[in-house]
């Protein structure tokens, strides 16, 4: 059977593996009007015309960017809403939303440690999966592969297990580590977007980096002693439980 153990908490980075689309059983469709926006559009009539082309679908919401977010409830409606092409007199065009079809997993199981992505994805193509990412971990400033695989699977839905040549391995839901900036050390943000000044991830002080900071450690976030990177933080603990919640 497959190893239970968790994923670790430390710096990890996957491997990278193409993924590839899997249409076959989306739940989730977004609409787009071919000119205009869907902010416009009575509800009425947009219940009205999905009421009466796909029938009673599970959620229907009016995005942000002016577009419609529709949750089907059955297999039978996503094939009748790919091929809607009006919604009152306007007309539409129809695509499963990327995101919201796909689950990611995790497995954990030391006889497939030194086994590649390509090898491990022959056995998953037929189990819904459309992407292999092996997790390494970072030791002495070397990324070290590990024991745990995420899988992207082409379904919204979660499977228990998968099989990998005789191995059942068990599921379960992949958590991913909160967003950190590098440069100010606050969550939530990247580097890229910014716009914070350079703090030391080792003492929180302004103007320096943590590579050649000798300082007592201090966290920038909620000024403990340890390392802004911290697992035992407890803004980090927060906003990793933010991260299970949104994928619960």
């Amino acid at each position: 059977m497959g190893s239970r153990n968790i994923v670790p908490d430390g710096e990890a980075c996957p491997s990278n593996s193409p993924a590839k689309e899997n249409n076959a059983d989306a739940r989730f469709f977004k609409l787009s009007l071919k000119e205009g926006s869907f902010k416009s559009v009575s509800p009425i009539v947009i219940h009205k015309t999905i009421l009466a082309m796909v029938g009673e679908v599970k959620t229907i919401k009016k995005c942000k960017n002016g577009k419609l977010l529709i949750e089907t409830a059955n297999d039978k409606q996503a094939a009748l809403i790919v091929n809607l092409k009006k919604i009152g007199e306007n007309e539409i065009t129809v695509a499963p939303h990327y995101s919201l079809n796909q689950a990611k997993g995790v497995i954990s199981e030391s006889e497939f440690q030194y086994d590649t992505d390509s090898d491990i994805m022959e056995y998953l193509r037929n189990q819904n999966v459309s992407a292999v990412k092996r997790i390494s971990v970072r030791k002495d400033g070397q990324y070290v592969p590990t024991k745990h695989l995420i899988f992207t699977f082409s379904v919204p839905t979660l499977p228990k297990s998968v099989i990998i040549a005789y191995i059942n391995c068990p599921v379960r839901p992949y958590i991913p580590n909160p967003l950190r900036c590098y440069k100010c050390q606050k969550f939530g943000h990247s580097i890229q977007s910014c716009r914070g000044t350079e703090t030391c991830a080792r003492c929180a002080e302004v103007g320096h980096t943590s590579n050649t900071c000798t300082a007592a450690p201090l966290c920038a976030n909620c000024k403990g002693d340890h390392l802004s990177y911290a697992r035992s933080c407890p803004r980090w603990k927060n906003e990793k439980e933010i991260q299970a919640v949104r994928v619960r």
